[in-house]
């Protein structure tokens, strides 16, 4: 079984000035480049929080600056991002603002459109737009855009699913968070069981894995876990969002279309 790639899936990084965050997530970055990755994907809630009512445009700016600086130390890899649904500022004055919604985070993570795919050794990506009406939901365009991108697939592709929200996953019966149209997606991928489909995905800061009609399900922690913040009283340690610790995860693909997770509690 021969490996192919060699990926860093970082999500929820919640970038913020305050809890030396950004060096934290240097140190962060230094491991994992220690690994040798291919490349990064980036799940979502690249910066702390913008969508609240209260959030100023200053404060934004603030957020996205230092992320931009971070990024730059990246350089030598591609990061392929999602959005996240604390990416968004819409608390900007209007619609017209430049700042406005999901077309200005689309600009600040230097990503084509706020879902998209690429091709990379024999597999397919399908980055998803997860932000949409009943929270954790692909719109109408991405749907029609997910079914025409999976039946031009040849059979035996393997393939990619890459989401901030959770499309099936255990931990969202505790928490809640799940994509609200899994029903939908589900049956579009057993429409496509010939194909071999793997997702990942975020948002729940929580860390499990799953399995349903073949399709692989992978949800990992986050890197910021408990928000760069010390824990509450559910914190199983220290910044531990209940029990899954601050990490990441290494994900290695295969020739075949099979595909390991390994989760890394990081300590910074």
């Amino acid at each position: 079984m021969k490996r192919v790639l060699h990926i860093a899936h970082i999500t929820d990084v919640h970038m913020r000035p305050e809890y030396d965050a950004p060096n934290r997530f240097r140190k962060c970055m230094e491991e994992i480049k220690k690994h040798k990755v291919d490349f990064f994907l980036n799940g979502g809630d690249t910066i702390f929080a913008a969508d609240y009512g209260n959030i100023t445009r200053e404060r934004v700016n603030e957020q996205w600056a230092i992320w931009k600086k971070l990024r730059t130390e990246l350089n030598a890899y591609e990061v392929h991002s999602c959005l996240g649904n604390h990416d968004m500022w819409w608390a900007a004055p209007d619609k017209q603002d430049t700042m406005y919604g999901k077309d200005h985070v689309v600009k600040q993570l230097s990503i084509p459109n706020r879902y998209y795919s690429f091709d990379k050794q024999g597999w397919h990506f399908v980055i998803l737009d997860s932000n949409n009406k009943n929270a954790g939901a692909l719109d109408d365009d991405q749907r029609k855009w997910l079914e025409e991108g999976l039946a031009k697939l040849q059979a035996g592709t393997p393939v990619i699913c890459f989401s901030h929200y959770p499309i099936l996953a255990v931990c969202t019966i505790l928490e809640g968070g799940n994509h609200t149209d899994s029903k939908y997606i589900s049956e579009l991928f057993y429409k496509h069981k010939d194909k071999k489909i793997t997702c990942l995905s975020g948002h729940i800061h929580l860390q499990d894995e799953a399995e349903y009609n073949g399709v692989q399900y992978f949800c990992n922690g986050a890197l910021s876990v408990f928000w760069w913040e010390e824990g509450d009283k559910e914190s199983a340690g220290k910044s531990y969002y209940k029990q899954t610790p601050p990490g990441y995860a290494i994900i290695d693909l295969f020739e075949d279309g099979s595909v390991t997770n390994q989760y890394i509690a990081h300590g910074f």
